[in-house]
């Protein structure tokens, strides 16, 4: 298990700059927001950026494999990184909440199977138009007086593949004559 120690790691002093992996500008955001680098934050944030969606932290902790931390670190580790908006909770499925990084990106939406759970990225023009709408309200709340704004939003439904799967059971074959 590696330890909880603060690392020596190089970028630790690095300025937020156009170079840096994912992982550095994440570390920068921890160092910039007073909370330590240490090497299961490090592991955990790579593992996020790694997976490149929603992720449950039971699936953070299988990808770090069994000698990184334990399951309780990545459970702090994520509050910690969701205090300070390094990653945000994106939605749940049957009760587990899924996490994802925010890197300053603007947010990613998506749509989850209800039959299969799978998680899949609105496209683009969607994803843009909700993107205006919730900052339209996001801006009224705030000139209302609201402070710390934030939203979630989730979609969910059958996917076409499942509805076509289960549309094409359906069908009685035809004898051949």
């Amino acid at each position: 298990m590696i330890a909880s120690t603060q690392t020596n790691h190089p970028i630790v002093g690095v300025k937020n700059g156009k170079d840096q992996t994912p992982v550095e500008v994440a570390c920068y955001k921890l160092k910039e927001a007073g909370l330590r680098i240490t090497q299961p934050r490090v592991a955990i944030l790579a593992a996020l950026i790694k997976t490149g969606r929603p992720t449950s932290i039971d699936a953070l902790h299988g990808e770090l494999g069994p000698n990184s931390c334990d399951i309780v670190t990545v459970y702090r580790c994520m509050a910690a990184f969701e205090s300070i908006g390094l990653v945000r909770r994106a939605f749940l499925i049957n009760g587990t909440s899924l996490y994802e990084i925010n890197l300053g990106d603007p947010n990613r939406y998506h749509v989850v199977c209800k039959q299969t759970n799978k998680v899949e990225e609105l496209d683009a023009a969607s994803a843009n138009e909700l993107r205006r709408a919730v900052q339209t309200v996001e801006d009224t709340l705030r000139s209302q007086g609201y402070l710390e704004v934030g939203h979630i939003v989730e979609f969910f439904g059958k996917s076409p593949t499942v509805s076509r799967a289960a549309a094409e059971a359906s069908v009685p074959a035809v004898p051949a004559t």
